[in-house]
């Protein structure tokens, strides 16, 4: 067998292996963090983050191309499949450090590769979530009320937390996380549309005399203070 088919084999090996555990922690999370190895190193759970970001990027992408309004340009989206990953990377070490503290609080008796792992695992069901999340509100509700659930289960199966202790902290974090998510979407979405008016208003704007102008901006103005009034 030639070096290129090891490589080849190896590849597949992976692919599906990465493909398992994404379904497992999609279906069965509490069975899947029940038999996740506690130890082994961090290669493999830092491959799955990536490959797991890699493929939202890739949403966002196809995303973009059915012009669902996922990403504002080609290059934005495109920005997602190539430098994301490495980001995401960063970021679940930072993550895996607060969930570490947090389950450090809560009693745990792991430690932080544990941590770690219960985070990078628990992104399988980002890709799932990203489609979702094209739904305005619903979507993230949706994202983050599953991800409360996985988190949930590795607290559970993996540190030892008795079920009402954890789903009470990580309702209330979740919770807390899914107000100030709504929130920031209804600000850019009353920005979004003050700005659709702005722009259709300008349109006209050279032709209006200077008080037209300055009505014009003085509406657009109250518009704008309203909606941060609303907040």
């Amino acid at each position: 067998m030639t070096d290129k088919s090891i490589t080849g084999e190896r590849m597949k090996e992976e692919i599906t292996s990465i493909i398992n555990t994404m379904r497992e922690v999609i279906f069965n999370p509490a069975g899947f963090f029940r038999k996740m190895p506690r130890s082994g190193g961090f290669v493999e759970p830092v491959i799955f983050v990536s490959s797991m970001s890699f493929i939202v990027g890739a949403i966002n992408l196809i995303l973009w191309t059915l012009d669902l309004g996922f990403a504002t340009s080609f290059g934005t989206a495109l920005l997602y499949v190539v430098v994301t990953p490495v980001f995401v990377v960063i970021f679940s070490f930072v993550g895996a450090a607060i969930l570490f503290v947090i389950w450090k609080i809560m009693g745990s008796q792991e430690s932080y590769e544990t941590a770690y792992r219960c985070g990078a695992y628990a992104v399988a069901i980002t890709p799932v979530s990203t489609v979702v999340g094209v739904i305005p509100y619903l979507g993230s509700v949706i994202g983050l009320v599953w991800m409360a659930y996985v988190i949930i289960s590795a607290s559970i199966e993996v540190h030892g937390i008795k079920s009402k202790v954890a789903w009470i902290v990580f309702g209330v974090i979740f919770g807390f996380l899914l107000l100030m998510n709504i929130s920031a979407m209804y600000s850019a979405r009353n920005f979004s549309s003050e700005m659709e008016q702005w722009q259709k208003t300008s349109h006209d704007f050279d032709e209006m005399t200077s008080e037209e102008k300055g009505e014009a901006i003085g509406k657009f103005m109250k518009g704008m203070q309203k909606g941060v009034e609303k907040d």
